[in-house]
């Protein structure tokens, strides 16, 4: 089936996120992201999950796995990337196309960098890119509101609405 919908939670690690964003917003976009993800996994649509992994070794290998407040299910993918798009030089393209997905929801850290890079790879690559309402975070306090006023977004009511007519 053609037009299936896919969560993309891009870099939610622990090296990018402690002792960078709090703890607070953490824990609250990690419920926006979870939600969401509960909502495709009842229909069978595809959850992914993106790793950054551009200067992993040896010694911090563990800082670099995805937090635990994100809920991950044994059969989801987890696809590691060293560049900021998510596309570039991954299979994720290949992965999406030859799991007829073509509307993909963005979530994750961080807006300005990793997500917007992912949005704009997506968009390069003929996906329908939205970004998860309070679903992503920042370093920097005003990033996440002009991220929201200049690109597309979804709320989780509205995820759950469409997969329930759709699916």
């Amino acid at each position: 089936m053609k037009n299936k919908i896919a969560l993309i939670n891009i870099d939610m690690q622990k090296i990018y996120l402690e002792n960078i964003v709090s703890t607070k917003e953490i824990l609250s976009v990690c419920e926006y992201i979870n939600y969401t993800a509960d909502i495709l996994r009842s229909k069978n649509l595809p959850v992914i999950h993106i790793k950054d992994i551009e200067n992993i070794n040896d010694e911090n290998r563990e800082m670099y796995e995805i937090i635990s407040d994100i809920k991950i299910s044994k059969d989801e993918l987890i696809i590691e990337k060293k560049y900021s798009n998510s596309f570039w030089n991954t299979d994720l393209e290949n992965v999406l196309k030859s799991n007829g997905v073509n509307f993909l929801i963005l979530c994750g850290f961080s807006a300005e960098n990793c997500v917007l890079f992912t949005y704009n790879g997506a968009i390069e690559r003929d996906f329908k890119p939205v970004i998860l309402q309070n679903g992503i975070l920042s370093s920097k306090n005003d990033i996440i509101q002009s991220t929201y006023r200049d690109r597309e977004i979804i709320s989780y009511s509205a995820v759950q609405y469409i997969c329930d007519q759709l699916f």
